[in-house]
């Protein structure tokens, strides 16, 4: 009950640190009912493919071996073992693809889930995990409550499939009771594989429920109180290399800001090549122009770039461009001393128009 409640405190989204955190100690969401499906899908392809075949192969072999026990005869202490070399050999040749096939679809059930990793920490064994406590805790929690409701649905869901499946197959069974009896294999066959075929499509919508549910479930168990997202902010601060990233995140942003901002500025006072600053002049609202972007070299070249895209007028002077560089900071407005100068600039662009 209190980590029920525990849980309701946990009311933001986790972080991109706590998913990584919990992925890495092997605390992924998985699908329960994947390696059902693939097994499912496994044994449907070793009736359709392989199973009739070389079943046939293995009952003649071994059908000659028990019927003809007078007709081998042993020249040697070694043919006996030879012969069950050859059994074994026939066992395997029958056995060894279908448990490949079988181990293919588990390993790509878990696969396509989740990358696969080895988490040590996961199979180390622990004292502290041993709690009857706990247990009986889990045991009747939510959790449990909800795994027995999906158990439920499951189950109803498969066996309303196998009986729909099933009555659909009436016909067959009737024609099987007046068919030849050496057919009875044949139609059973049909039968056994028009039903796993309706379970394994049963299972493939099951599956996407469960894992869609169980990714819902495991990140609101990640979920963080508002104390957690402190602590880790913190804890980031504190890291050169994070806060190094949270510097540049913040240059990026206000740079886009700026850049965004040209489109809409009166004038760009630019050096040809090493200077640029972007003003803007509302003559309304405004008691002098403001500088909305400013850069040098590269960001200077895009600054001009911008305006020319957007109809802004570029007006070269040197020395203008290099003081309102050095003397005014984004978002402020020019000092007086430019007014004279930046107002002939401005005048000319309005004449201009």
């Amino acid at each position: 009950m209190s980590e029920d409640q525990d849980q309701d405190s946990k009311t933001q989204e986790p972080t991109e640190k706590k998913v990584r955190d919990a992925t890495e100690k092997g605390n992924i969401p998985v699908s329960k009912e994947a390696s059902v499906l693939a097994s499912l899908l496994a044994l449907l392809l070793v009736l359709s493919f392989i199973a009739v075949d070389k079943a046939q192969g293995l009952v003649h072999f071994l059908k000659w071996f028990l019927d003809s026990p007078g007709e081998i005869r042993f020249n040697s202490s070694a043919e006996p073992l030879l012969l069950m070399n050859a059994v074994a050999l026939e066992l395997v040749w029958f056995l060894g693809p279908i448990v490949a096939l079988f181990v293919f679809f588990g390993l790509a059930s878990s696969f396509m889930q989740n990358t696969p990793r080895l988490v040590l920490d996961r199979i180390e064994p622990k004292l502290s995990k041993i709690s009857l406590k706990k247990g009986f805790g889990k045991l009747f929690s939510i959790n449990s409550a909800m795994e027995f409701v999906k158990s439920l649905f499951k189950l109803i869901t498969i066996v309303v499939v196998a009986m729909l499946v099933l009555k659909s197959q009436q016909a067959v069974a009737l024609t099987a009771m007046y068919s030849d009896p050496s057919q009875l294999p044949q139609l059973i066959l049909s039968v056994a594989m028009t039903l796993l075929s309706g379970i394994c499509i049963a299972t493939i919508f099951l599956v996407g429920f469960d894992l869609a549910l169980s990714r819902f479930q495991w990140r609101k168990n990640l979920r963080m109180s508002h104390q957690e997202l402190k602590d880790e902010f913190k804890q980031a601060e504190g890291d050169p290399l994070i806060k190094a990233r949270l510097r540049s995140i913040a240059r990026d942003r206000a740079r886009k800001r700026m850049m965004s901002s040209v489109q809409d500025a009166t004038v760009v006072v630019a050096n040809p090549t090493h200077f640029a600053v972007a003003l803007y002049y509302d003559r309304e609202g405004e008691r002098a122009p403001r500088v909305v972007a400013k850069g040098q070299d590269i960001i200077a070249l895009k600054i001009k770039e911008l305006a020319y895209i957007h109809d802004v007028p570029v007006v070269e002077d040197r020395q203008l461009a290099r003081s309102l560089y050095a003397a005014v900071e984004i978002e402020q407005s020019i000092p007086e001393e430019y007014y004279r100068a930046v107002a002939e600039i401005i005048s000319y662009v309005y004449l201009k128009r």
